[in-house]
């Protein structure tokens, strides 16, 4: 039984993690990368492309949700790269970043804002996590104490073929 359970929890994080990855992410075959594919409010969205001219060193660029940008020659060649920031108040969902460089190149990605990813820590009901020592303490003397325990029991529990 327990075994079961360990294997559909394993399978239900690894499913999880299976979504996480967007399918267009997966091939390499698009003009424009985004990068953080999966952005949250606050973050900064890198966008790059070689849909443009290998000769160009410039270009502009417009997001739903961030405004515009400029492209400027990345660290490869004949990548144009740019940068900007989603807004705090954006909620989640797509958004759609279009990419123009001369002479007359369009291009359009979609990515997803998704919401904030949690900070800090959870409180269990045990104090704070700086606060470990008495509490680790007593715990692994619970911990020897039951094992020990048990040992005893083993060795001195009555043998049930004896009469």
């Amino acid at each position: 039984m327990r075994y079961t359970q360990v294997g559909a929890g394993i399978g239900l994080a690894l499913g999880a993690l299976g979504l996480q990855i967007p399918v267009a992410a997966a091939t390499d075959d698009s003009d424009v990368r985004i990068d953080p594919w999966n952005a949250y409010p606050g973050s900064t969205v890198t966008v790059s492309t070689r849909a443009c001219d290998p000769d160009a060193d410039y270009g502009k660029g417009r997001s739903e949700v961030g405004g515009e940008f400029q492209l400027f020659e990345g660290d490869e060649e004949g990548v144009l790269t740019g940068q900007f920031q989603i807004p705090e108040e954006t909620r989640p969902g797509s958004d759609t970043v279009t990419l123009k460089c001369p002479p007359l190149t369009k291009v359009t990605e979609t990515y997803q804002v998704t919401g904030r990813p949690p900070s800090g820590s959870v409180s269990a009901g045990f104090g704070p996590a700086e606060e470990t020592g008495m509490g680790l303490a007593l715990g692994g003397g619970l911990l020897v104490t039951a094992a020990a325990g048990g040992v005893v029991w083993m060795w001195r529990r009555p043998n049930d073929n004896r009469t």
